[in-house]
């Protein structure tokens, strides 16, 4: 059965979530801090399959247990819920490790959906190596042709986005999904320049409106993981008043 973590200190709302969610089938355990989250998520004897994450909780914000989670390595999938619902606000949660967001207040029937979706996108992107057929990248036009992208090498890197790493050499860095939907954005369209508002809309489901200064933090992140000098990106690069462009295989000398 599908285990969830509610973390949320308004205890009717809590309380109301865990009696919808486990008349859906899920098994739920509830925590009211973030503390104590942390402690129930990073123990070795405990497994939850998704984590609906209050931002404003006591002690610890939700952003912070987020970005705890994700330097331990736990890559659970998060579902942050905020009355914070400013683009800027949403990104940072998107920046502390979050896989996707819902604003207060909402209706049960949204939550329930944004929940499965996030599930099934996780399973799908998990699946088991017996279940995944080799695939080879085509290119043309500066467009990756398949969809379905699982694979992709480059300058002596693998991002594997069923498993959610990227590996290069001994090295393997794990991604969160949001991490992975930005760069499998971006190797679609290998070679062009994707505009900040066009990443905006289709990765993070933000209006147009949106402050798109707000994603270049999540892009310094990511150059962390793909470039050999972050400082000099080769690879995925940044132009000037329009948005990204991923480079495989850059020219010229490093």
């Amino acid at each position: 059965m599908t285990a969830v973590l509610i973390v949320e200190d308004e205890k009717h709302l809590a309380q109301g979530l865990r009696f919808n969610l486990e008349a859906e089938g899920y098994v739920v355990d509830v925590s009211g801090d973030g503390e104590t989250a942390l402690d129930l998520l990073l123990s070795s004897d405990r497994h939850f399959d998704a984590v609906l994450l209050d931002v404003m909780l006591p002690g610890k914000s939700g952003f912070d247990v987020a970005a705890e989670l994700r330097r331990a390595g736990q890559f659970v999938p998060l579902l942050i819920l905020t009355a914070r619902d400013q683009p800027q606000d949403v990104l940072r949660g998107f920046e502390s490790g979050a896989d996707d967001y819902l604003a207060k207040p909402f209706e049960l029937s949204i939550l329930l959906a944004r929940l499965g979706s996030l599930l099934r996108r996780y399973r799908w992107l998990r699946r088991d190596d017996v279940n995944r057929t080799p695939r080879t990248t085509a290119r043309k036009a500066g467009r990756i042709e398949n969809e379905s992208l699982e694979d992709f090498s480059f300058a002596g890197k693998i991002i594997d986005f069923a498993r959610l790493e990227l590996r290069a050499g001994r090295r393997t860095v794990r991604l969160t999904l949001m991490e992975m939907e930005f760069l499998r954005h971006l190797i679609r369209y290998e070679g062009k320049v994707v505009p900040r508002k066009t990443l905006l809309h289709d990765v993070w489901g933000l209006h147009e409106d949106t402050d798109t200064r707000a994603i270049d933090n999540f892009v310094v992140r990511l150059r962390r993981y793909v470039e050999e000098n972050p400082s000099k990106p080769r690879h995925l690069l940044t132009v000037r008043g329009v948005g990204y462009r991923f480079v495989a295989e850059p020219t010229g000398p490093q």
